[in-house]
């Protein structure tokens, strides 16, 4: 419960209403009116970089960023800072590594980018598996927490309520994607990335303001009402249950710096501005907003914890989901005006869209490989309109299998599915990137190696974590199937995808390394330079 009264739940419900109303419009009008394949994968490549910029930074600020990066602040304090901080460097990463190399070999999806320089049908489909077995887990969590969401802000218990909820929010989120195609997706992830940032602010500048506009008096309060004392502000809180508290640490900001780099429906921006200049000033637009809000949370996550303490932060849920949401109620006061009331209400409004936006740019990603890579793939020439219909058909194929299995999965700890997805996107596609993209001798056996490789190393590591078992905060308390004695899986799973990929190419032969060399020779300059420029037609007189 959020002790807001009925007249701020009234407000919620209603903006949620609205919002959804409008999105849903905006997206049908600014999607594709035409059966284009430019227009329906990248929106002709039209977006300016401020837009597409907010747009990659609404892919970072995920539902699982502000609630999970939010609770651990909150409850663990030097912990969720270093993971804001990881956030953050992923995305520098992505900027001064991967942006450019990928706007200059990709089109559509992670296939087209991996096999410009590896062709072939295999390298395609296991793209798409890997696509789908790293986005669907994390679609998963965002959309069951749309039912926890909404049962906390609107007051109701009810399962069956929760579960309504859940398949409402699938249907949009298959109906953004289908309809709105890029152009539809981003549209909704610029409006979530605005009022995301403008209500954190507010929230936060009123934080600062009860505080005496002194973050050290901040963090102390927070320190004495976490009940951990000194330790609430030196690294490992997090992790002490664990044998290897540092390690673990460690795992985990690997998976998070190397996984959000490379997540399909985030490289799949990287496709939609015009040249090189342009994903550039993006980037820097992404890392600009995502450095902006992780400053916001952590403000309010310790605001949170001073404000509200951490007994009645892990009442209402045991990972600090909602810690994010209580110290934006919790700086209001007992008596709250219609004017807080709507601020609250934005607030809410923001983090249910967010909630849609995340879930339905990975649907989104996930179509496009089934279209792009899976279906098109075998048929050459394949007309457009066709593909596209397979593309909205496969946003309904992932779509509703998606909405069963977060219904079924509401009511256990998600952290498990979340810490998959970033863990399969640095153990297999990392590797799979930074080897095509810069080594000259990778070969069709190593990317298929490093793919498979680094999969099946998260996929056989993962039950045996704490996550999933062994821990009360688990998704299955009840069994005791922990024996890899780290949260994640990066620390293990990583080495072995880089090393698949090397061993398989090394192994392949000189003659497949002789090819190797060719094709990257033959791609090099667009893969570092991006295409020639065409020089201006007047220069051709004189």
């Amino acid at each position: 419960m959020t002790d807001l009264g009925g007249s701020a739940q009234s407000w919620s419900l209603v903006a949620f209403c609205s919002v959804v109303t409008l999105t849903l419009l905006l997206c049908i009008l600014t999607g594709p009116d035409r059966d284009d394949l430019e227009e329906f994968y990248t929106g002709y490549r039209t977006l300016s970089p401020l837009r597409n910029g907010l747009a990659v930074a609404g892919d970072y600020i995920s539902a699982a960023t502000v609630l999970t990066i939010g609770g651990v602040i909150a409850l663990c304090g030097y912990d969720g800072v270093v993971l804001a901080l990881s956030t953050l460097l992923s995305l520098l990463l992505l900027m001064f590594l991967l942006a450019e190399p990928l706007h200059n070999t990709g089109r559509f999806t992670m296939g087209d980018a991996l096999s410009r320089r590896v062709p072939g049908r295999a390298v395609r489909i296991t793209a798409c598996v890997v696509t789908l077995v790293s986005l669907i887990p994390m679609m998963i969590v965002q959309l069951a927490g749309v039912g926890q969401l909404l049962a906390f802000i609107l007051g109701f218990s009810d399962r069956a309520m929760q579960t309504g909820c859940i398949a409402g929010a699938g249907i949009l989120m298959i109906s953004y994607a289908a309809l709105g195609g890029m152009r539809g997706t981003a549209l909704i992830q610029i409006i979530k990335t605005v009022m995301l940032l403008g209500s954190g602010l507010v929230v936060a500048v009123l934080i600062l303001a009860t505080f005496g506009w002194y973050p050290g008096t901040l963090v102390d309060t927070a320190a004495q009402r976490s009940g951990a004392g000194q330790a609430f502000l030196q690294y490992g809180l997090q992790f002490a249950d664990g044998p290897y508290p540092g390690l673990d640490m460690v795992s985990t900001q690997v998976a998070i710096v190397l996984g959000g780099a490379c997540l399909p429906h985030v490289t799949m921006r990287m496709y939609t501005v015009g040249n090189a200049r342009q994903v550039r000033r993006t980037m820097s637009w992404a890392v600009s907003s995502v450095a902006l809000f992780m400053l916001v949370i952590t403000v309010i996550g310790l605001g949170a914890t001073a404000l509200v303490g951490r007994e009645r932060i892990t009442a209402a849920d045991p990972h600090g989901s909602t810690a994010y949401l209580l110290g934006a109620r919790a700086v209001f006061g007992p008596d709250v005006s219609r004017a807080e009331s709507l601020v609250f209400s934005t607030v809410t409004t923001a983090i249910f869209l967010t909630l849609l936006a995340s879930v339905a740019g990975m649907t989104l990603a996930c179509a496009n490989s089934l279209a792009h890579d899976v279906a098109a793939s075998r048929h050459r020439g394949m007309p457009a309109l066709r593909e596209m219909t397979l593309a909205r058909a496969g946003a309904l194929l992932v779509g509703v299998p998606v909405v069963l299995l977060a219904a079924l999965a509401q009511h256990r700890s998600l952290q498990p599915l979340a810490t998959l997805s970033f863990c399969m996107g640095a153990s297999a596609l990392a590797p799979a990137l930074v080897y095509s993209l810069f080594w000259r001798r990778f070969s069709k056996s190593g990317l298929l190696s490093t793919l498979i490789g680094g999969s099946v190393a998260v996929l056989a590591l993962m039950p045996g974590t704490r996550l999933v078992s062994g821990s009360p905060a688990s998704a299955f308390p009840e069994a005791d199937l922990n024996w890899f004695p780290f949260t994640t899986t990066a620390l293990v799973s990583v080495p072995v995808g880089f090393a698949c990929g090397w061993l398989a190419t090394i192994l392949s032969g000189r003659r497949s390394a002789r090819r190797a060399r060719e094709r990257y020779a033959s791609i090099e300059q667009v893969l570092l330079a991006g295409p020639p420029q065409r020089r201006p037609s007047w220069s051709d007189n004189h």
